[in-house]
C-alpha cells in the first residue's frame, strides 16, 4: 500500500467512533429537510419589491430578482403563469408578487415561486405606460406621416369589440341613422388577461381577409370599448395591440373609453374618436347630408355645363366673324397655279429640243467603222493572252517532269536497301547506349539506397534499446518522459530491445515511480519461444515490489527512461 493511502486511512474522519452520538445526514437528506421547513413555514407570501435582473430562456419560464435597498430575492415564474400576466415585466418596475418560498438544492439557495404578480399601484402603471409611450415614439409608431386617410364611403366596416356590451348597440344605431352599411363584428374581450391577445388577433385577422373572399374584407376598422379605469383599459396599452395596430394595412379608428381617457392605441391609430358613437359617425357620412350634397353637386354641374356651352358658342361665332372669304383665300393660289402651268409648257418644249440634239451627236459616233476597230483590237489582245498561256504551261510541265524523274531515281531498290542498312546500324548503337545508361543509373540508385538504410539504422531507437535502454508508454500509447505524469494504479507499457512488457504503478514519490510488471499473453509466448540472448538485471524484486533506487535515483543497469 502507498504512503498516501496509509496516511488518509489514519485520519479521524474515517473513524466512526469520533463522531459521537450526532446523527449523520446525506447532502440530499439535509437539502430535503431544509426545503420542507421553508415550504411549510412560507407556503403563501406576498412580497413587494422592485424588479431587478429579468431572464427569459427558451423554455418560456421567467426568472426575476425582487429587490429593495438592502436585499435581493431570487424568484421564478413558470411558463403557464407567465402567459396569464396582464403586463410586461420590465426592470425597475415596482410589483407585488404572491407565491411560496422554496429551495433549489442544485445551487443551495432559496427562491420565491411566483403564482401571480401585479404592478404596485397606479403610479407603477403610469410609469410603465410612459416608458412604453417613449419607446414607441422613438420607433416612429406615432408619426403623422405613416397614418392613412379614412375612406369616404366604405362598403364594409369591421368592428373589434365585445358583442354583448352597449357599445356595439350604440354604434349599430348610429350606422342605421346616418348611413346603413354592412358591419362585421369580431367578438373579443375588452377587459381581463386575454384582452390584449384577442384584440391583436382580431386586427391581424381582418387584415388577413383576402379581397373577394367568402367573408368580405373591410374598408375601415374600428376598435371600440366603453369608459373605465386605467386598469380596465390596460389591455389597449399592451405592446401586442399597439404593434398590431401599427402593422394594419386597413385604416383604423380607435374609440376606446370616453373623451378624457387615452391609451397607446389612440396614438398609433389613424384616427382617434372621443366615443364609440362618434367613431361610427366618422366612419360613414350621413345619408341625408349625402343626398343634399349630391343634389347641390348636380345643380352646380348643370349650371357649369350651360355656361360652358354658351361660352363655346360665343367664341365660335367670334372666330367665324374673323375668318376671311373663300374667294380671297383662293385668289393667290389660282394665280400661282396658272403661272406654273405656263412655265411647265415652255420647259417641256425646251427639254425636248435639248434631248434631240444630244441624241443626234451620240448617233453620229456609233458608226460601223468604230465597232470594227474595237473588235480587231480585242482579237489581237486575245491572241497575245493565248501565246503567253501556252509558254507558261510548257515551262511548268518541264520543271515538274525533271522533279519527277529525280524522285523516281531515289526510289529504286538499291537506294532503299542502303537507307535500311543505315537505320539498323543507328538502332543498334542507340540500344547499346540505352543499356549502358540504365546500368549506370541502377548502380547509382542502389548505392544511395544502401547509404540511406545505414543512416536510418543509425538513427532508429532500436539501436538505443539494444544498448540497455527502455521506452515507456502510457495506457494510450503516448511516450512518458517524466515520472511526474504517472499516478498510482495507472498502467504503463515498457519496450525493450527483445520484447515488450506491461507494468502497473504502485506508488509515486520523490525517488521515482514504483511499478509491478504484468506481461501480456503474446509477450509471454514470445519470451518462452525465444529467450533473451543475454540476461539482464531485473528492476523488480522477487515478490513483485519495485527495487529501491540507488543514491543517484536510478538503477545503474537500467539506464535512463526515454
Amino acid at each position: 500500500m502507498s504512503e498516501d493511502s496509509t496516511s488518509s486511512a489514519s485520519l479521524p474522519l474515517d473513524n466512526p467512533e469520533t463522531g459521537g452520538n450526532a446523527p449523520e445526514f446525506t447532502v440530499s437528506e439535509l437539502s430535503g429537510a431544509i426545503k420542507r421547513s421553508l415550504e411549510s413555514g412560507f407556503e403563501h407570501v406576498r412580497v413587494r419589491g422592485e424588479l431587478g435582473r429579468i431572464s427569459r430562456p427558451a423554455s418560456g419560464h421567467l426568472y426575476v430578482d425582487l429587490k429593495d435597498e438592502r436585499s435581493v430575492l431570487a424568484s421564478v415564474m413558470w411558463k403557464g403563469t407567465t402567459s396569464r400576466l396582464r403586463f410586461k415585466p420590465e426592470q425597475g418596475l415596482e410589483v407585488i408578487a404572491t407565491g411560496r418560498i422554496t429551495t433549489f438544492p442544485g445551487q443551495s439557495k432559496y427562491q420565491l415561486v411566483i403564482e401571480s404578480m401585479e404592478p404596485a399601484g397606479l403610479g407603477a402603471l403610469m410609469a410603465l405606460l410612459e416608458a412604453r409611450k417613449k419607446q414607441f415614439a422613438e420607433e416612429g409608431l406615432f408619426e403623422e406621416a405613416r397614418k392613412k386617410p379614412l375612406p369616404y364611403l366604405p362598403g364594409v366596416v369591421g368592428i373589434v369589440t365585445s358583442p354583448t356590451g352597449a357599445v356595439i348597440r350604440d354604434m349599430l344605431h348610429g350606422f342605421n341613422e346616418r348611413f346603413p352599411t354592412r358591419v362585421i363584428v369580431w367578438p373579443v374581450r375588452v377587459q381581463g388577461e386575454t384582452c390584449a391577445a384577442e384584440v391583436a388577433a382580431a386586427i391581424r385577422g381582418f387584415n388577413a381577409l383576402p379581397p373577394g373572399g367568402p367573408v368580405p374584407r373591410p374598408d375601415v376598422l374600428i376598435v371600440a370599448r366603453g369608459g373605465g379605469s386605467l386598469e380596465d383599459l390596460w389591455g389597449f396599452n399592451e405592446e401586442a395591440v399597439v404593434r398590431a395596430a401599427a402593422e394594419s394595412d386597413l385604416p383604423l379608428i380607435s374609440a376606446v373609453g370616453h373623451e378624457t381617457d387615452w391609451t397607446l392605441i389612440d396614438l398609433v391609430a389613424d384616427a382617434r374618436a372621443p366615443t364609440p358613437t362618434k367613431a361610427a359617425e366618422w366612419a360613414v357620412p350621413k345619408h341625408s347630408e349625402l343626398l343634399e350634397r349630391l343634389q347641390q353637386n348636380a345643380d352646380r354641374l348643370r349650371i357649369c355645363l350651360r355656361r360652358k356651352l354658351e361660352s363655346v358658342a360665343d367664341r365660335f361665332k367670334a372666330a367665324a366673324r374673323g375668318l376671311p372669304k373663300r374667294d380671297a383665300l383662293l385668289a393667290e393660289p389660282r394665280q400661282r397655279l396658272d403661272r406654273c402651268d405656263h412655265l411647265l409648257r415652255a420647259g417641256l418644249v425646251a427639254s425636248t429640243n435639248k434631248s434631240s440634239l444630244r441624241l443626234t451627236r451620240v448617233t453620229s459616233r456609233l458608226g460601223p467603222g468604230l465597232l470594227s476597230a474595237r473588235i480587231s483590237k480585242c482579237r489581237e489582245a486575245l491572241a497575245g493572252f493565248d501565246n503567253r498561256g501556252r509558254q507558261a504551261l510548257m515551262r511548268t510541265t518541264g520543271r515538274r517532269r525533271v522533279r519527277f524523274e529525280g524522285a523516281l531515281g531515289r526510289l529504286r531498290p538499291s537506294a532503299l536497301r542502303s537507307q535500311l542498312r543505315q537505320c539498323r546500324e543507328r538502332l543498334a548503337s542507340l540500344d547499346g547506349r540505352g543499356r549502358q545508361a540504365y546500368l549506370t543509373s541502377h548502380i547509382a540508385r542502389r548505392q544511395r539506397l544502401d547509404s540511406l538504410g545505414k543512416l536510418l539504422q543509425s538513427l532508429s531507437h532500436h539501436g538505443v534499446l539494444a544498448r540497455g535502454f527502455a521506452l515507456v508508454r502510457d495506457a494510450d500509447g503516448a511516450m512518458v518522459r517524466s515520472s511526474k505524469v504517472l499516478s498510482t494504479g495507472s498502467t504503463i507499457g515498457i519496450e525493450f530491445a527483445d520484447g515488450r512488457a506491461s507494468a502497473k504503478i504502485t506508488g509515486t514519490g520523490p525517488g521515482g515511480a514504483g511499478f509491478t510488471p504484468t506481461a501480456t499473453g503474446e509477450e509471454q509466448a514470445q519470451a518462452q519461444a525465444s529467450p533473451a540472448p543475454h540476461a539482464k538485471r531485473s528492476n523488480f524484486s522477487s515478490d513483485g515490489e519495485a527495487r529501491r533506487p540507488t543514491r543517484k535515483g536510478r538503477d545503474p543497469d537500467q539506464g535512463t527512461l526515454l
